[in-house]
């Protein structure tokens, strides 16, 4: 994963998260790490630019299953898609929210940094079974982690997987099977 920039997105997966901790300047919050993967990282995001700020717009979509209930998720699956994700938005239709599409399962993290939307996300693991869902507050740089080797992570509006019952151990259906190259 690259460094954080001017967009200062939330998704690290853990390779990556030590070489974006190493080469990113200024001085934020501090990341934990999950069990089992080190301690001690501390996340420098580099300052914003004052550029305008990035946003994902006109990203393929696909229909998401889950225990009868249907979403429509937008899917980000390139580096720069992963990295703006949802910010700088300020709302979401209903049903509807963001699929992130990674190219190998491992551990994931996510923060809110630029993201104005309260979200949940949940951490799906390659078979499509959901790892474990995070509540997350708009703007705030604590770290989520997934709870075991995530391929996707899929945004929602905060309480939209508990308001559907869904959580933990529950499939999700309609996944796409890896990352599409542009």
């Amino acid at each position: 994963m690259t460094k954080p920039d001017r967009r200062d997105r939330r998704t690290f997966t853990s390779a990556g998260l030590a070489t974006a901790l190493a080469l990113a300047g200024g001085a934020h919050a501090a990341l934990g790490a999950p069990p089992g993967v080190g301690s001690g990282l501390e996340a420098r995001p580099v300052a914003d630019t004052g550029a305008t700020p990035a946003v994902n717009a006109s990203l393929p979509t696909v229909t998401l299953t889950f225990r009868g209930h249907n979403l429509v998720a937008e899917v980000a699956s390139t580096p720069i898609e992963r990295e703006i994700g949802l910010m700088n938005r300020f709302s979401l239709q209903p049903d509807h929210g963001m699929l992130f599409v990674f190219d190998t399962a491992e551990p994931l993290a996510f923060w809110m940094k630029n993201t104005f939307i309260p979200l949940s996300v949940a951490f799906v693991d390659a078979n499509g079974r959901i790892l474990n869902v995070e509540s997350m507050a708009p703007q705030d740089l604590a770290t989520h982690w997934s709870h075991g080797a995530a391929l996707y992570a899929i945004e929602m509006r905060q309480g939209w997987f508990l308001d559907h019952g869904i959580g933990p151990g529950d499939i999700v259906g309609g996944l796409p099977r890896h990352a599409t190259r542009r």
